[in-house]
């Protein structure tokens, strides 16, 4: 009788994900608790391959969201939902967790505002699936001492 234990085996033939990879998959899933149908996104900041704290683009907190109430247009955006980088952040903040020098893994590259807090928020590396819109932050990134990644998700 063998005395290896299986609790952490994975299946015949399949490999751990990254830790990239695996943070990623975790926005992922908090992009289904996204709350404006015109995009979902999740937000996850991590710091020494520890979860601080999550987010998901949705309504101020305790009033309608978009998929329900509908969507309050301004320039071709829906501006009544929190993006989810700023809730990932408030999130910290309202619970006194600090994020400096934190990575922060985001299903969608962050919008210029949120991208501006990200920076003054002491998070020193973006990770992101797809690139959206904004390429200002592409060169303010560079200057800033912030990394910027584009992460590919692989079916292995």
């Amino acid at each position: 009788m063998s005395t290896q234990s299986t609790v952490n085996k994975l299946p015949s033939g399949s490999k751990r994900v990254s830790w990239d990879q695996y943070f990623m998959n975790i926005a992922v899933q908090a992009a289904t608790r996204a709350t404006c149908d015109r995009k979902h996104v999740g937000a996850v900041i991590v710091r020494d391959k520890t979860i601080l704290s999550t987010g998901y683009n949705g309504s101020i907190r305790g009033l309608p969201h978009c998929d329900d109430a509908g969507h309050m247009m301004d320039n071709g955006h829906c501006v009544a939902t929190v993006h989810a980088e700023a809730n990932a952040i408030i999130q910290a903040a309202k619970n006194g967790t600090s994020i400096d020098g934190a990575d922060i893994y985001v299903t969608a590259s962050p919008c210029w505002d949120c991208f501006k807090l990200i920076a003054n928020s002491g998070i020193k590396r973006i990770v992101f699936l797809e690139f959206y819109r904004d390429e200002r932050i592409l060169s303010v990134a560079e200057q800033a001492g912030i990394k910027l990644e584009q992460l590919e998700i692989r079916d292995e």
